[in-house]
């Protein structure tokens, strides 16, 4: 039986600490756009900041449909499934919002995280449903360890490269809605 929370307890912060991956979903506001669905994970990158807020480390990459999505209406659903222990999935419904480095908010929500090379944005969420469900139609998997390809690409890059491949790349969503501001 599925149960709603008020908040992130410690036993549901525990929970969430111990994910390796968390699914991001958003979808613009017409009928007819893309819905997005995103892994994510690596470690460090995920952050509960107070009772009912959660964020995430944002890298720069191939698409930008969260960042549009939410700068167009703020929906977002996280989900955390156990693939380790005992079942469970975790949902997170909420209002999130896009924090760049160019933010005054910026430098202090970053240092709730660990240091990656390539970040674009932090993604914050409001929750306004949090519930639990059973997970048992999750499998079992065995984590093998944290993949390095990410920080290596924009490392390479250098802060110049992600510059221009952000603006070259990460102007608008595959519906053509706006997400990076920068410096505007």
């Amino acid at each position: 039986m599925a149960k709603t929370f008020d908040g992130f307890s410690d036993k549901l912060r525990a929970f969430i600490d111990r994910q390796k991956v968390f699914f991001v979903a958003t979808a613009p506001l017409g009928s007819d756009g893309h819905v997005n669905l995103s892994p994510k994970g690596l470690a460090g990158t995920f952050a509960v900041l107070d009772d009912r807020t959660i964020a995430y480390l944002d890298f720069t990459g191939s698409g930008v449909e969260t960042i549009a999505h939410l700068r167009e209406n703020g929906r977002i659903c996280v989900m955390f499934c156990a693939f380790e222990g005992p079942p469970r999935i975790v949902r997170v419904h909420g209002v999130g919002d896009v924090v760049e480095p160019s933010s005054d908010e910026f430098a202090g929500l970053r240092e709730r995280f660990d240091d990656y090379p390539g970040v674009r944005s932090i993604i914050r969420i409001r929750a306004r449903r949090i519930s639990d469900s059973c997970g048992y139609g999750v499998p079992l998997y065995d984590y093998k360890g944290e993949r390095n390809q990410l920080s290596r690409w924009a490392e390479k890059k250098g802060e110049d490269g992600l510059v221009k491949y952000q603006r070259d790349n990460n102007a608008e969503s595959l519906d053509g809605l706006p997400s990076l501001l920068g410096d505007q």
